[in-house]
C-alpha cells in the first residue's frame, strides 16, 4: 500500500471492521446514510489511526479487492488482516454460492495455512440461535454475550472451550449484570477480564454503559467513570498496549428507525492504571506551551514521543493554555 498523505479525520461510518496492529488501528468498509440512501464506503482504501499521535492516514489498496460492504468481520493474524462476509446491494456475502436467511448457532473455523473452512462438532448446551451478538477469546476459551433473538435482546453469557469444542451452557452470574442488547462489543483486556460497551437495548435505546466481566469470579462490574452521553452501536473496539479500549465509529441512534447518526470519533476507555511513563508523557504534552523552552533539552527519542503526544492532545482539544 502507498501512502496518500495525512487526513486528520476518518469518514463517519457504521458496520465497518477494524484491527489493531502495534500502535496503529486499521479500519475498512462500512456505510453511511446520505439522503435516506445507504452508501457503502470505498473498498479500495484503509484508514490508519496512529494511537500515540491521534493522526489518521488514508492508505490506498491494490490487488484483488473485496466488494464495498457493511457488517463484515475482520481479524489480524501474523500481520495479515482477514475480512469475511458482509452485506452490499447484492445481499449478504460469504464468498460462497449458497445463502440462507435466519438465525443459527453454527461454528465455522478458517484454517489460514490450508485456506479452508471446516465446521467442528460441538458438545454441551449451545446458546440459542441469535444475531448481532458479541464474541471474544481469552486463551483457549471463546465467550459470547447477548444479541437479538427474534424481537428480544438478551444478556446471557456463554463460553466455548476451543480445545474440546464444548459449550458451557449459560454461565451463572453473581450479582448485577448488563441489560440485554445487540450491536455491542466485547473486548478482552486482561487474561481474565472482558470489556463490554454500548449496543442497542431491548427498548431500542442506544447504550453508552461500559462493564468489566471477571472470568474467575463470574461477576460483572459497571465502570462509573465512563462518559454517559456517548452511546454507540455497530461500532468497533480494539485493545491498546496499555489496556485501553479504543472504540471507533458506529451510530449514536437506533439504526432500525433513524439511520443518520453515524460517528467518526475515537473513544478511549482506560480499564487499568496507566504506567508512570505514560502519565508523565501526557502531563508534559498537555502543558507543552508552558514547557516549550525546556522540551528541546530532552533526549531525541523521548522528544519524539512527546511530540506525538502533543499532536494527540492538540487534535483532541485538551491541551492546557
Amino acid at each position: 500500500m502507498a501512502d496518500s498523505g495525512i487526513n486528520w479525520v476518518a469518514e463517519e461510518r457504521s458496520g465497518h471492521c477494524a484491527v489493531l496492529v502495534g500502535n496503529h488501528l486499521y479500519v475498512w468498509g462500512g456505510y453511511v446514510t446520505y439522503e435516506n440512501n445507504e452508501v457503502y464506503l470505498p473498498n479500495d482504501e484503509i484508514w490508519v489511526y496512529e494511537i500515540e499521535s491521534g493522526v489518521w492516514q488514508r492508505k490506498p489498496m491494490k490487488g484483488e479487492l473485496p466488494r464495498p460492504m457493511s457488517g463484515s468481520c475482520a481479524a489480524c493474524l501474523n500481520g495479515i488482516m482477514y475480512i469475511f462476509g458482509g452485506y452490499d446491494d447484492l445481499g449478504y456475502s460469504n464468498e460462497e454460492e449458497e445463502m440462507f436467511w435466519g438465525w443459527n448457532y453454527d461454528i465455522h473455523v478458517f484454517d489460514p495455512n490450508l485456506n479452508i473452512w471446516y465446521q467442528p462438532t460441538t458438545r454441551g448446551m449451545p446458546p440459542r440461535p441469535r444475531a448481532a451478538h458479541a464474541c471474544a477469546t481469552l486463551g483457549n476459551k471463546g465467550f459470547l454475550f447477548g444479541g437479538r433473538i427474534l424481537e428480544t435482546r438478551i444478556n446471557d453469557l456463554h463460553c466455548l472451550n476451543l480445545d474440546t469444542w464444548t459449550w458451557s451452557g449459560e454461565i451463572t452470574i453473581k450479582g448485577v449484570r448488563p441489560q440485554g442488547r445487540s450491536w455491542h462489543t466485547l473486548t478482552p483486556v486482561t487474561d481474565d477480564q472482558l470489556f463490554l460497551f454500548g449496543g442497542l437495548s431491548a427498548e431500542s435505546q442506544p447504550l453508552s454503559d461500559a462493564w468489566i466481566y471477571n472470568v474467575g469470579a463470574a461477576e460483572w462490574r459497571q465502570l462509573e467513570h465512563c462518559p454517559r452521553n456517548r452511546p454507540r452501536l455497530w461500532h468497533t473496539a480494539c485493545l491498546g498496549k496499555e489496556h485501553e479500549v479504543m472504540v471507533f465509529g458506529g451510530s449514536k441512534d437506533d439504526l432500525l428507525s433513524y439511520d443518520s447518526g453515524h460517528c467518526n470519533d475515537v473513544l478511549i476507555f482506560q480499564t487499568q492504571p496507566y504506567s508512570l511513563f505514560r502519565l508523565c508523557l501526557d502531563c508534559i504534552a498537555k502543558n507543552s506551551t508552558v514547557l516549550q523552552n525546556q522540551l528541546p533539552w530532552l533526549p531525541h527519542q523521548l522528544f519524539s514521543q512527546v511530540q506525538k503526544k502533543i499532536t494527540f492532545w492538540v487534535s483532541a482539544g485538551h491541551q492546557e493554555k
